[in-house]
């Protein structure tokens, strides 16, 4: 298969004008978004709790700034003239997204934008109490603001489409929600049998974890270990812990959070590697193209493919347990045997009610369900109030289980608080796509199985970045998921590693 190697030296180098003075602003711009995820990390991780009246004025000042330079009308006519000239693969790539961004942008209010951002400010702490006293009426206001300004942002770029629909393509932009719509019913019509062959097995599969309680520090020790394993880079990164993980960052500065449970130690090690994949994805990208589309993750599609094939794809396999079984006895004080362990990390229990603790399988039915509520709420047709309740007929219908509490159900996730509605369906997406590179990972390496098991990562990190994290933002998600594999986004490779495994696992 044919690939157009990206050019070594700066897209500005023999560039035809304007071009070196777009790319100029276009880094300025970069630098400026990516101060404002600094400020957003400290928010979630070290601030203290009395400060968010002056960072909600800092994020949207900061905003403000980001967006008046992205519309500035002489983007537009750089864009213009840049839109015949004799440009490079990767010039061409940096004016088509800077472009789509341009243009969804300039149909924006600035005033709308600064309210956005305050509101997310100010929605996090509101958030995180309401959360700790299961009080959903405390953060229903909030809400309820959010998906009025959210609506709002929709109707600015384009009120003949339907909202929702615009409102995802700030998270994936190319692969479309029918796309998304599609997989999600495949993946419902496919799972749900398969987790109800699952529930009426006899296979009882072990839990090394089940009868005690593991400290924080002994936990954080071990999740460390895992991060050293895997090849994470501290010198570009570093852990701490927040009431909902995340990663965030650059290439030269890709953070992970994690969060510990004293009766789960498997969830803060399943979480972390889900964040490392996330960080070096962004760790991986291209150094000398940082500050344009080209240093940038492709989308949050791929994001999520890189987080959930660490986590579930290496984190969950057999291979990997085989090698960190005697860490995880040393630093938390258990005896199991790699098989425990790996029974133990893809157990799959329907009556879980949060989703970050979700298994493989039940994961997604917790993505269908937050996605049908979003849509009905961003089209209004169905009201702040009414979302409790919804959420709990919902977590019944398709998981069997009712939340007793708002802190259980409605109220675990923090996407909302930031403004994130549309975001959910690519975690699925994700999920997706990462089996499809991870098929296409077995056939490039050799005994790529064998390799995890003697703690050989890095031809799977050379790969990766030879196939995805080098590219940024240099392909549009399809034609990028073509060079990686060599077809199309199909969920079939996700369809046969979930039956295949799980199926031997409960001897379906």
């Amino acid at each position: 298969m044919a690939t157009e190697s990206p050019e070594s030296e700066s897209e500005s180098e023999s560039a035809p004008e304007p071009y070196p003075a777009f790319e100029a602003h276009v880094e300025q711009l970069t630098y400026l978004n990516d101060a404002g995820g600094v400020l957003g990390w400290d928010q979630q991780v070290t601030m203290p709790e009395g400060g968010t009246p002056a960072r909600s004025k800092q994020s949207s000042a900061l905003s403000a700034v980001t967006h008046e330079r992205l519309t500035d009308e002489r983007v537009g006519e750089w864009l213009e003239e840049l839109g015949d000239a004799d440009l490079t693969g990767g010039q061409r790539a940096v004016v088509r997204e800077v472009g789509r961004e341009h243009e969804r942008a300039v149909e924006v209010p600035e005033q709308l934008v600064t309210e956005i951002s305050e509101t997310a400010s100010n929605a996090l702490p509101v958030w995180e109490e309401a959360k700790a006293e299961d009080d959903f009426d405390a953060f229903a206001p909030t809400l309820e603001t959010m998906v009025e300004l959210k609506r709002d942002y929709a109707a600015a770029i384009d009120p003949d489409r339907d909202p929702y629909e615009v409102l995802f393509e700030e998270y994936e932009p190319y692969l479309g929600l029918d796309t998304a719509e599609r997989v999600l019913e495949r993946l419902r019509d496919e799972l749900v049998p398969l987790i109800d062959e699952i529930e009426d097995s006899d296979a009882e599969l072990a839990d090394p974890f089940a009868d005690g309680e593991y400290g924080e520090d002994a936990q954080e020790e071990t999740v460390r270990a895992a991060l050293d394993e895997l090849g994470y880079d501290w010198e570009r990164g570093r852990l701490d812990t927040a009431a909902h993980p995340f990663s965030t960052g650059t290439q030269f500065d890709a953070r992970v959070t994690t969060r510990f449970d004293p009766a789960d130690p498997m969830g803060a090690i399943g979480s972390t590697i889900h964040e490392f994949g996330h960080a070096t994805y962004t760790q991986g990208l291209p150094r000398e193209h940082y500050g344009t589309p080209l240093g940038q993750s492709r989308d949050l599609t791929v994001h999520e493919s890189q987080s959930r094939l660490w986590e579930n794809h290496v984190g969950r396999s057999r291979p990997f347990w085989d090698r960190f079984a005697d860490t995880v006895n040393e630093g938390l004080g258990v005896d199991a045997s790699p098989r425990e362990f790996y029974e133990a990390a893809n157990q799959i229990y329907p009556d879980n009610l949060i989703r970050v603790e979700a298994d493989e399988l039940t994961y997604h039915m917790h993505i269908i369900l937050r996605f049908e509520i979003e849509r009905d709420l961003i089209s209004g047709d169905l009201d702040v109030e009414e979302v409790p309740g919804v959420w709990n007929d919902k977590m019944e219908e398709y998981l069997g289980v009712r939340p007793e509490t708002d802190s259980e159900g409605c109220l675990q996730d923090i996407h909302w608080t930031h403004g994130s509605l549309g975001y959910f369906p690519t975690y699925s997406l994700g999920s997706v796509l990462a089996a499809q590179l991870y098929a296409s990972a077995e056939e490039a390496i050799e005994d790529l199985d064998g390799k995890i098991r003697g703690g050989e990562y890095d031809p799977l990190h050379e790969w990766l970045t030879e196939s995805v994290h080098r590219h940024g933002c240099r392909y549009e998600t399809d034609d990028l998921v073509r060079e990686a594999t060599g077809e199309g986004f199909t969920a079939d490779y996700f369809v046969d590693y979930a039956t295949e495994k799980f199926g031997d696992l409960y001897d379906l």
